[in-house]
C-alpha cells in the first residue's frame, strides 16, 4: 500500500518483482486492494444496474491500468526498496 518494507524483508521483495508469476502476483494483489472500494461502490444507494455497472466500471478500468503499467509499477516497487531493477529490451528502452 505504498509503505517500505523492513530491510529484513528484501528477499521476499525481490522474489515478489523478479521471479516467474510476479505480474499474477502484482494482479492478485490490485484485486485484493479493490475487493473493498467495489464492495463500497456496490452498497451505495441507487438501483441495481447502475450499482453493477459502478462496480464493474472501477473493477475493468483499474484492472486495464495495472496490466498496462506492469513493468512501470514494478519498477517504481524496486527502486522504493533500494533493488536493482532489471534491464528489460523488449521495452524498447532501459529502465528510467
Amino acid at each position: 500500500m505504498g509503505f517500505r518494507l523492513p530491510p529484513e524483508n528484501l528477499g521476499w521483495v525481490r522474489h515478489d518483482l523478479t521471479d516467474a508469476g510476479w505480474r499474477g502476483r502484482m494482479m492478485v494483489r490490485h484485486l485484493a486492494l479493490m475487493t473493498p472500494v467495489c464492495v463500497g461502490l456496490a452498497l451505495l444507494p441507487a438501483e441495481w444496474g447502475i450499482r453493477v455497472a459502478v462496480v464493474a466500471l472501477a473493477l475493468l478500468s483499474s484492472t486495464f491500468v495495472v496490466a498496462i503499467n506492469f513493468a512501470d509499477i514494478r519498477q517504481a516497487r524496486l527502486r522504493q526498496h533500494g533493488l536493482p531493477v532489471p534491464d528489460d529490451p523488449q521495452r524498447g528502452h532501459p529502465p528510467h
